[in-house]
């Protein structure tokens, strides 16, 4: 089989730019080793304002819009409420979403294969195992959209992402609620080295989880989500029920690689370490760098110039991360519960508030390449 463009795994990332280039009249194959689309979701699927005011997502794969932020230090004692006047998240319903995504990429004309995995590349040809065994793939272009530990990256010899949270969580229906919907975020080391743990209740679904540096967590990840689920802010009394959806995955936070293109293809979402450095948010980020490498593409496919994905360039991205990769290395020195509640006494000051909402609540987003 040949193709123009060989597209590595269905998230997001993929399935925009896949759908992309196939409205441009290119030829397209997206596969993706899970037999489904509806099963082993890994984002939590918050959307932020900017991303709903600039895309077009389903709005009946949306929950209710959020206002209301809700910061907590250890102990949960005197949190800071942060409220917008404007609706800033939306959480997605991401099993429907994936697969309205995969719909719009099928009628675009891309050919999607499920259940089948990316083996490596072989003598300039790319091998593929599916369910009726091994096949070759001839592609002009190649993107890795395989997530946080790419194996594209790693065949085309373009960088990788080295510095990882770890996140797991669990989703599950709530019974309405009078409360408004919440984002309710606790900053404890002792819970989520490096990082939060979080409630996003939105009167319909509760997402209960905890990310942080792999080797800071104690006893494991599996055991701090444990310990914060039993006493989680946010959630109504009734306590869980059977039904729990459990997540989990590599989060990727040393901002947009340098090297994320060659020759033979580029990387985007996860793979490109596409993902905001302080806040961990990757859809906004994956959409819009999906959006520049189907140009990028679409103008070395109609050049039959592959010196064009030259200009897709993860250093020159990487250069307006600096604010934020600062900003991460200070969350990561945090490292006990001290420190963590001495820094809420600088988030209760009016300077502190503001510093806040500007970064929930801002109108910065992934930079325009």
């Amino acid at each position: 089989m040949t193709v123009d463009v060989l597209v590595v795994g269905a998230g997001l990332a993929g399935l925009h730019t896949a759908t992309l280039l196939a409205q441009h009249g290119h030829d397209v194959l997206l596969v993706e080793r899970r037999p489904t689309l509806t099963g082993a979701i890994r984002t939590t699927g918050i959307f932020v304002r900017r991303t709903l005011d600039d895309f077009s997502l389903p709005p009946e794969c949306l929950g209710p819009p959020i206002r209301r932020v809700v910061l907590y230090p250890p102990g949960l004692r005197r949190p800071v409420n942060l409220v917008s006047a404007r609706d800033e998240y939306r959480v997605g319903d991401m099993a429907p979403l994936y697969v309205a995504a995969a719909r719009a990429a099928a009628d675009a004309g891309v050919r999607v294969a499920l259940g089948t995995r990316y083996a490596g590349r072989r003598a300039g040809s790319f091998v593929l195992a599916g369910p009726d065994g091994p096949t070759t793939v001839r592609a002009r272009f190649v993107v890795g959209a395989d997530g946080a530990r790419s194996r594209v990256a790693r065949d085309l010899a373009l960088d990788r992402n080295h510095h990882l949270l770890v996140g797991a969580e669990e989703v599950f229906a709530i019974p309405g609620s009078e409360e408004p919907p919440a984002f309710h975020c606790v900053l404890d080391p002792s819970l989520a080295p490096g990082y939060l743990a979080w409630v996003v209740n939105d009167g319909r679904h509760a997402h209960v989880g905890v990310a942080g540096y792999a080797n800071r967590f104690p006893h494991g990840l599996r055991a701090a989500l444990m310990r914060f689920g039993a006493t989680a802010p946010g959630l109504p009394g009734t306590g869980r029920p059977g039904d729990v959806e459990r997540r989990g995955g590599p989060i990727p936070v040393g901002g947009v690689l340098r090297r994320i293109s060659c020759a033979d293809g580029l990387l985007v979402g996860d793979a490109a370490g596409a993902v905001s450095p302080l806040t961990a948010g990757g859809l906004d980020p994956c959409l819009r760098l999906s959006e520049h490498a189907a140009a990028v593409l679409d103008e070395a496919l109609r050049a039959g110039r592959p010196d064009a994905l030259t200009r897709y360039d993860g250093a020159a991205l990487r250069a307006r991360f600096r604010g934020r990769l600062t900003l991460r290395r200070g969350l990561a020195q945090v490292r006990t519960p001290a420190v963590a509640a001495a820094a809420f006494t600088l988030l209760r000051t009016p300077l502190g508030r503001a510093a806040a909402s500007r970064i929930l609540f801002g109108d910065a987003s992934f930079p325009t390449p």
